[in-house]
């Protein structure tokens, strides 16, 4: 790739981004903003589009972010420890462990075995067509999904693989026109499923959680339980029609596969019966449920429920120390989530989320005078939606954006729960549009199984059928249960 060194460090779009922050820190805030204000605001767009520019890996990014920050002062500290203390301040953050801890949990499922058995139970009872395959592995993700963060580990670690071994045993393969018999399809449709997955649940996806500590920044909270009310109804709507509409547009070639069912009994005789780690790790995964369902009657909080489940795991032997340790992923988001949240907290305490918001939503506010807010939340969510085909990362989109579009559907008039859990589900649903925009994409379209083409059609035409579900049913279920 031009411009990267042999550290890993592409240096040219860092150096036109530096650039740009120093020119722009030497002039004056906008009218009606402070200077540490405007400072933070730049530093942060600096680090967004770092990470958009994969100068390097995201966390690194989020380290030189949080450098720079207590550097510069740029949160007006008067003290170079008041300055680092600012820019470590959500360190310690309970939703960023929360996340953290859950990566590990998550690990136990690959570990155990346990992900990839709920998947071969699913093909063996829905796998006789093709469509039925498709639905199996869309109900594992299901299943997965609730304890499982990454949606990168979940669909590229568990999922995949399962289709990868499908496709080739029906002669299906990424590098030659055989792909369109089942590969292009089962590939295709376990992406977008992942979407809704991803969407359903607090917990099943990273990016959830800073959209939820966003939200309640503008004084709207999101709670595991209330998130599963909201989405439970449009999501299995979309889990139900996605496939379906996958099917439609990659045609697969085989529409029958009566072997599938056996070749899944055969890999389940392999692996035997289920181990006592696998035991342990559905023990722990209900326990996690009903902990972050009824938390707050069990006066138990979300990340306290967290650390009992690593807890339990640790104490059993389903996971080592080592195994914490080695959990990269875990602790490479320690790190950027802390930078990002960081950065955004900041620019909410010091006024510039505010203003900004009520800038944007004042010159939207004279064209769309007198409009219904369904309409508006309606466009603006179409808005941050096809934003992200300039995104390389969905966490990188919410962290720039989700409180902007928020502040601006508030101050429009939209109730604030909708909009709030609009842009929340979106920040899911617009993974697929393409094969960069998540991290999930390299893994499923470096397969080889899906065209360029291929994939951009469908990601648009499912991005469309999404949104009308959760505008159509959605908004109809939450107008049902109280959210405005």
């Amino acid at each position: 790739m031009a411009g990267k060194s042999a550290s890993g460090v592409r240096w040219l779009p860092l150096i036109i981004i530096v650039a740009i922050t120093m020119l722009l820190w030497r002039f004056p805030g906008p009218s009606g903003l402070s200077q540490p204000a405007w400072h933070s605001a730049i530093i942060f767009v600096a680090t967004i589009a770092c990470i958009v520019a994969k100068v390097l890996p995201i966390g690194a990014v989020g380290l030189i972010g949080i450098t720079v920050f207590a550097l510069t002062y740029a949160a007006g500290d008067t003290s170079a420890s008041g300055a680092i203390t600012t820019a470590l301040s959500d360190l310690n953050s309970s939703l960023i462990w929360l996340i953290v801890v859950a990566f590990m949990i998550a690990r136990g499922f690959i570990k155990t075995g346990l992900g990839r058995r709920i998947a071969l139970h699913m093909i063996r009872l829905l796998g006789k067509r093709t469509l039925g395959l498709a639905y199996g592995l869309a109900f594992a993700d299901l299943i997965l999904s609730p304890a499982m963060p990454s949606n990168t580990a979940r669909c590229g670690g568990v999922i995949y693989p399962i289709a990868d071994s499908l496709a080739r045993s029906f002669n299906s393969h990424p590098e030659d026109e055989s792909r369109s018999k089942i590969g292009t399809f089962l590939v295709t449709c376990i992406g977008n499923v992942n979407d809704v997955t991803a969407a359903m649940f607090m917990t099943a996806y990273t990016g959830n959680l800073l959209a939820v500590k966003l939200a309640a920044n503008a004084g709207v909270t999101l709670t595991w339980g209330g998130w599963f009310v909201a989405a439970v109804v449009p999501g299995l709507v979309s889990l139900i029609l996605v496939p379906l509409a996958v099917y439609g547009i990659t045609r697969p070639e085989i529409k029958h596969t009566p072997d599938a069912p056996k070749l899944a009994m055969a890999e389940l005789a392999k692996m035997s019966s289920m181990s006592r780690g696998e035991w342990t790790m559905l023990g722990t995964v209900i326990l996690l449920l009903v902990l972050w369902i009824f938390g707050d009657t069990l006066g138990v909080d979300p990340t306290t429920a967290s650390f009992v489940g690593l807890s339990v795991l640790l104490l059993s032997g389903v996971l080592t120390w080592d195994d914490v340790k080695s959990e990269k992923g875990a602790w490479d988001t320690l790190i950027w989530f802390a930078a990002l949240l960081m950065m955004a907290n900041q620019l909410k305490k010091l006024g510039f989320t505010s203003w900004f918001g009520n800038v944007i939503g004042d010159s939207i506010g004279h064209v769309m005078q007198d409009t219904h807010w369904v309409l508006v939340l309606l466009m603006l969510n179409a808005a941050y939606f096809y934003t992200h085909y300039f995104f390389a990362s969905g966490n990188a989109q919410i962290a720039a954006l989700y409180a902007v579009f928020l502040g601006v559907g508030i101050n429009l008039g939209i109730p604030a729960a909708p909009m709030a859990l609009m842009l929340a589900f979106t920040s899911s649903l617009y993974c697929s549009l393409t094969q960069y925009t998540h991290a999930r994409g390299p893994i499923l379209f470096g397969a080889g199984y899906v065209p360029t083409g291929v994939w951009w059609k469908t990601g648009f035409i499912i991005s469309l059928l999404n949104q009308a579900v959760f505008f159509g049913i959605g908004l109809i279920w939450w107008k049902m249960v109280g959210l405005y």
